[in-house]
């Protein structure tokens, strides 16, 4: 295998569509594993090391679960199906266990389910430029911009620099952003965050204020105004993570999931309600189909954490 290869396969990741939304599962636990890489070199995992990290980060950074139980065993999903191109596993007997296995953590556990990474992906990502280059790869096509530093820090990786060698191949496998979309968007609104009004500047130059796609990029959200909001960081953040979202008459609102102690942490909730500022006339709003997609593959709704 060659380091085009390892991007190559790591690129046509297959995703399953759960009741409809997204399933970043086998990501999230390749980036769990090229952490855990770095970090100590380790190469076997049992699926009982794994299933507590793996599946808070789906939890965290996944469309909310449906099923309260099923939430502290999502590992389970990626652990059996992740491509037997990249990963091998294995019962405590040592055999197989094929791509087809149950899917339930209570059937892994059992069985001492154990799996590492193939020995030529691990010669690959021995190399810091490659290991790299497949993280920024899986981040760059699964999340979007402002998730890179927290997924990075929830599963120990720094990715220092940005062009190492071999990122170029990775490069080709994205969707490449059209310029003009954040300075589009930022004129629609005036230079102000839709959400709060913020409208800091150093000089004429905006700071802290940000471009946000409402359907992400990297899941085929297109570079438009039609898809973007001017946010200031901290909303943009929140509206990444589903803390923040928009209802169909154009309010914001806030996950009921969301807590907070201080004063500064409830300003969140007093957001509950409030109008969306418009764009300029003659700009386009943000189009139904974009809010329906963050809506279902973002925002974080109470009802799916009930059940």
């Amino acid at each position: 295998m060659t380091r085009v290869e390892l991007l190559s396969a790591l690129s046509a990741l297959r995703q399953a569509q759960i009741g409809g939304r997204r399933a970043p599962h086998k990501p999230l636990l390749m980036l769990w594993l090229l952490g855990r890489f770095t970090a100590s070199g380790s190469r076997a995992v049992t699926y009982s090391e794994a299933e507590g990290p793996v599946s808070q980060l789906i939890n965290d950074f996944g469309p909310a679960v449906v099923n309260r139980s099923r939430a502290r065993e999502r590992a389970a999903m990626p652990f059996v199906h992740l491509e037997r191109a990249l990963w091998q596993v294995w019962d405590r007997e040592g055999h197989h266990i094929p791509p087809d296995a149950p899917e339930r953590g209570s059937w892994l556990r059992a069985r001492g389910a154990h799996a590492r990474l193939r020995p030529e992906v691990e010669v690959l990502l021995a190399n810091e430029g490659a290991l790299t280059a497949a993280a920024r790869l899986l981040l760059q096509q699964h999340f979007t911009p402002v998730l890179e530093a927290p997924i990075c820090d929830a599963v120990g990786l720094e990715l220092i620099g940005g062009e190492e060698t071999g990122s170029v191949a990775a490069k080709k496998m994205l969707r490449k952003r059209r310029a003009g979309f954040v300075e589009e968007v930022l004129h629609a609104y005036a230079y102000a965050c839709a959400f709060c009004g913020f409208d800091g500047a150093l000089g004429r130059n905006p700071v802290g204020l940000e471009a946000a796609h409402v359907q992400w990029h990297s899941q085929d959200g297109p570079d438009e105004v039609s898809n973007g909001l001017a946010l200031c960081s901290l909303h943009h953040t929140l509206f990444d993570l589903g803390v923040l979202g928009l209802l169909p008459d154009w309010r914001i609102r806030v996950s009921q999931l969301y807590v907070a102690r201080s004063l500064a942490g409830r300003a969140i909730d007093a957001l509950h309600g409030q109008p969306v500022a418009m764009p300029r006339p003659g700009r386009l709003t943000v189009a139904p189909a974009h809010l329906d997609w963050h809506d279902q593959q973002v925002f974080k709704h109470p009802e799916a954490n009930a059940a």
